[in-house]
């Protein structure tokens, strides 16, 4: 059974769908002002191990991922996602463009860096300012059971009416223990320190790039109810994961369950929580103030490819806080060029020895034990290499790792596939292979060309997938099944 820690209880549960044999997941996207950090692209890799791990299962997944393009504002860095600049806004006016034109281009990079990483894609990518409709509605439906209220600002949720309704809030977190004045400027017209923004009236100086008309005037959402309307929109009111970094538990997913389950009546309105560990980077907070927020171009311009970069996440427990370093980094995409190499080291593949079966099966049982035990990639390429280097013949050895790479996310099987080209006659290990194709050669030289395409045919009956391809540069060899 796949058994997960659920943030909501602290505790590790075993998966129990809320439909049998079907998944519902939705992970907090970016928000597209600026490029995405390795930090968030850790977060991201883990709704991707998620939802892999699921289908390895044999559930029905449905996955949805959001993009917040509008209304998250800067403060809360601070404690107080209600207050500071739009980024958005922030962003347009840094590089000269509008706030659409900022949206549009981080969003097609975030896009970019997502299919470099080999990260599942979602059923939908949800953008928020193609969801204003919802946003509204549900704030409407909050409103009609009596958990807002309205100040010179916006709409907000009334904390003390659900308590009083008899509702826990803040279970993902310590929020009972916020104080205004920290760090933050009180807002005196809100009832309670904690209570948020569910709509945000557009400032009376100024004018905004992104905003909307509503029932109770020109605005913007809030930043916690755009997650809400459209995870429930694609997935219900109720559904089985919910995801993101560990950051958003303070404040973003303990205020998506309070207006959630305010507006359906329904509790849960998740039933499993996770969030992914910092990352950090030489031993220290990432911070732009510190120079170390990295991006995949950043890795790029040094010569590294970005499936190093997922190998090494892959080096860590996701609840675990993983420290970069670009020697880590380095030693990660020389672990995946070692891996790499032995696949194409495979490709003659041998004929199934026989005894293999019970060793292939206890490699098949420790795999799955691993990934069920809460996601545990650490200890999945524990078990990859003692595989690798087992006595398993290449062809069992190969075959395994092509099911395994649907969870591990390498990219192994495209990878080798790119490379069938690259493999001369002086590549092949195979001793006794590589002498019939050198004396073919030979044949060749002399013109002896029945002679020749007989050993052709001899080799490619003898070595299944094996296709020997004459080119202008000389011979390849082609391995087109596997």
């Amino acid at each position: 059974m796949l058994k997960i820690h659920n943030s909501l209880t602290r505790k590790i549960e075993g998966f129990k769908p809320v439909k049998q044999g079907e998944a519902g997941v939705y992970v907090c996207g970016p928000t597209v002002y600026d490029y995405v950090s390795i930090g968030n692209w850790r977060t991201y890799l883990l709704g991707d191990i998620l939802v892999r791990i699921l289908r390895y299962f044999g559930f029905q997944v449905k996955y949805m991922m959001n993009i917040t393009d509008v209304g998250h504002l800067t403060g809360d860095n601070f404690g107080d996602p209600d207050q500071g600049d739009d980024r958005m806004e922030k962003a347009a006016s840094r590089e000269k463009k509008t706030a659409w034109q900022i949206a549009h281009f981080y969003s097609q990079d975030f896009f970019k860096g997502y299919r470099l990483l080999n990260l599942t894609r979602p059923e939908k990518f949800v953008k928020a300012t193609e969801h204003i409709r919802e946003q509204i509605e549900l704030v409407r439906r909050i409103e009609k059971r009596g958990f807002t209220y309205q100040i010179s600002d916006g709409i907000y949720f009334d904390i003390r009416a659900w308590e009083k309704a008899g509702h826990q809030y803040g279970q993902l977190s310590t929020l009972d223990k916020i104080r205004t004045g920290v760090r933050v400027k009180d807002n005196p017209e809100k009832k309670d320190p904690r209570d948020f923004a569910l709509w945000k009236f557009s400032p009376k100086k100024g004018t905004r790039q992104m905003e909307w008309d509503s029932p109770w005037g020109r605005g913007f959402p809030g930043w916690h109810i755009e997650c809400s309307a459209m995870s429930m929109k694609y997935l219900g009111d109720q559904f089985d994961f919910h995801l993101g970094g560990e950051d958003l538990r303070s404040t973003h997913h303990p205020n998506e369950i309070a207006q959630s389950e305010a507006a359906t009546g329904k509790e849960p309105f998740v039933k499993y929580w996770l969030h992914g560990a910092f990352l950090k980077v030489d031993g220290r907070r990432m911070g732009k103030s510190l120079g170390n927020v990295y991006t995949l171009h950043d890795l790029e311009a040094k010569g590294f490819e970005p499936l190093a970069l997922r190998y090494f996440y892959l080096t860590g427990h996701y609840r675990k806080p993983l420290n970069f370093t670009w020697k880590a980094l380095k030693s990660s995409q020389k672990a995946l060029a070692k891996l790499r190499s032995y696949c194409q080291a495979t490709i003659v593949g041998q004929q199934l020895d026989r005894g293999e079966a019970e060793e292939k099966k206890k490699f098949q049982k420790k795999i799955e034990k691993a990934i069920a035990n809460d996601l545990n990639m650490p200890e999945a390429l524990a078990v990859v290499w003692e595989m690798v280097k087992s006595d398993l013949s290449n062809r069992v050895k190969w075959e395994l790792l092509k099911d395994w790479d649907r969870v591990l996310g390498l990219n192994l099987r495209a990878r080798r596939e790119e490379q069938r080209e690259k493999r001369k006659i002086e590549d092949i290990k195979d001793q006794e292979l590589k002498k019939l194709l050198l004396k073919r050669e030979e044949l060749r030289k002399k013109k002896q060309w029945a002679e020749a395409d007989k050993i052709r045919r001899k080799v490619e009956k003898e070595h299944p997938g094996l296709k020997v391809i004459d080119k202008a540069k000389g011979v390849v060899v082609e391995f087109s099944q596997f």
